[in-house]
């Protein structure tokens, strides 16, 4: 059996998160090491390695993260803005072998990212 992912541990109630979300698709958490005022994670239950994994089957999974990240945004008072983001492999900064949606907002993001 693979080893469980640090989102999984957090899923499981391993690992302490502070959670804003939870439902039978997702589970979304603070970021402890965030990027902007509000920075959180959309995890899917689903353990899926990275965007590269994502198949067909998978489409009205992350239809739901967008969607659950929409509601957090206006949860946590982003009217001006936000900014989602998936990164895959090691070169885009996925540091968790589990497909995460960043939802980012709070201040200005600059164009080009990165």
């Amino acid at each position: 059996m693979a080893e469980r992912t640090l989102f999984q541990k957090i899923m499981d109630g391993a690992i302490d998160a502070d959670i804003v979300h939870e439902d039978e698709h997702c589970i979304a958490f603070r970021d402890i090491n965030p990027q902007a005022p509000t920075h959180l994670l959309v995890v899917p239950r689903t353990p899926i390695p990275s965007l590269d994994e994502v198949t067909a089957d998978d489409a009205p999974l992350i239809g739901h993260l967008f969607v659950v990240a929409r509601k957090l945004a206006a949860q946590e008072g982003l009217s001006e803005g936000y900014r989602t983001v998936f990164n895959c492999g090691a070169h885009a900064g996925q540091s968790v072998d589990h497909l995460h949606l960043h939802l980012l907002g709070g201040r200005p993001m600059e164009w080009p990212p990165g």
